[in-house]
């Protein structure tokens, strides 16, 4: 199952690349794997899959240190600085850096150990009280430039969440918003990679806008069974 799936959601990505003129090579496919067993993240692995995504620290652990191969970790959840120990010497990526106080305990951290830790900036892009993230031009700019300047950081990209919605409007105007936040720091002097945006319910609307960085979970594992 986990190989058809993640063939489908290949096939979707490279069509709607074809169609919005991008290469199918310029987007990194994160399987989102919280709460799935071992067992069926190596079938993922096996199938193909490059790149997993966990949003809780303690997971991200115990799975990384049970599993082991070719591929990435991505720390996608929103991260207490109490709990970046648990993640640094695991997570190859951080996407939810929301403060300066948590970018000095990453770069700390990473320091202990000898590490250089790509992280991305969290925007919030949406009105939603349960979302997380930057919004405003100063606080970005102040963290990019903290994230710049701290030895034991590289700041390769930025994310956000779009509301869960049927109303595509909504969500693409939260990605534009962050393909802007993009440009702007560019003109600001900071130069990034990466946009992780967009999971199964509206990647295709993120791969228009310019996504880099999908993070698709239901699509390649199924519905996630609910305690």
């Amino acid at each position: 199952m986990i190989r058809e799936n993640l063939n489908k959601v290949e096939e979707k990505i490279a069509k709607i690349c074809q169609k919005c003129g991008r290469k199918r090579s310029e987007i990194t496919l994160i399987g989102v794997s919280k709460t799935q067993s071992i067992e069926i993240i190596k079938d993922a692995l096996v199938a193909g899959l490059k790149d997993l995504g966990e949003n809780k620290a303690h997971e991200l652990k115990e799975k990384s240190e049970l599993i082991s191969g070719d591929f990435n970790w991505h720390f996608i959840g929103h991260l207490q600085t109490n709990k970046v120990k648990y993640i640094i010497s695991h997570a190859d990526y951080i996407h939810s850096v929301d403060s300066i106080k948590l970018a000095d305990e990453i770069n700390r951290k990473a320091e202990q150990i000898g590490k250089t830790q790509n992280v991305l900036l969290e925007i919030k892009t949406s009105s939603e009280a349960t979302k997380h993230g930057l919004q405003t031009e100063k606080e970005i700019l102040e963290l990019s430039d903290y994230c710049f300047r701290s030895p034991n950081l590289k700041l390769v990209g930025l994310m956000t969440m779009a509301p869960y919605t049927d109303n595509f409007e909504l969500i693409r105007k939260c990605f534009v918003r962050l393909r802007q936040t993009k440009e702007f720091l560019y003109e600001s002097g900071f130069e990034l990679k990466e946009l992780s945006m967009g999971m199964t319910n509206d990647f295709e609307i993120a791969i228009e806008e310019g996504a880099t960085m999908l993070r698709i979970g239901t699509a390649i594992f199924g519905e996630r069974i609910k305690a």
